[in-house]
């Protein structure tokens, strides 16, 4: 029997570009829980039967668009709290990618693009730390990077 080789919470990471065009990437601190959704955004068309127009039409779909967003819960953390009030405030897009660091060789190990911080909420608890709650979004589809081979 062979068991299938998993990815542990701290191999599956999201980072953004430290300086823009440096390719110098950070971890975003204080997240707990990420999720990345890859999603098909479907077109669908009914076509009726030629032979028989008094039968059901068949419903045809098509892939129209993807997209590729992050969400993520955590604490708020002090390393990351510039960086995060700054990228909301621009508006602009930073350069992130979403790493699976146990990605085996030539499978893809980041999906890399710039991306708009959408969401940024925190809220704080008594006796409690402040947590935060975002989404990311690509700005069309990342570029994927295949994992090197370990020779």
């Amino acid at each position: 029997m062979t068991r299938a080789v998993t990815e542990n919470f701290h191999e599956m990471v999201v980072e953004v570009e430290t300086t823009p065009g440096s390719g110098v990437f950070a971890k975003l601190c204080g997240l707990t829980s990420r999720t990345t959704n890859r999603t098909s955004n479907m077109s669908t068309s009914e076509v009726p039967d030629c032979d028989n127009e008094a039968l059901p039409a068949a419903v045809e779909r098509a892939v129209q668009s993807q997209e590729v967003t992050i969400s993520g819960t955590g604490v708020w953390a002090a390393q990351s709290h510039g960086t995060m009030m700054d990228w909301w405030y621009s508006g602009a897009t930073k350069n992130i990618r979403v790493g699976h660091l146990k990605a085996e060789p030539g499978d893809t190990e980041y999906e890399t693009g710039p991306a708009y911080l959408v969401t940024l909420n925190n809220t704080a608890e008594r006796g409690a730390k402040v947590t935060a709650e975002i989404e990311i979004q690509f700005d069309g589809l990342p570029v994927r990077t295949p994992a090197a081979s370990g020779t």
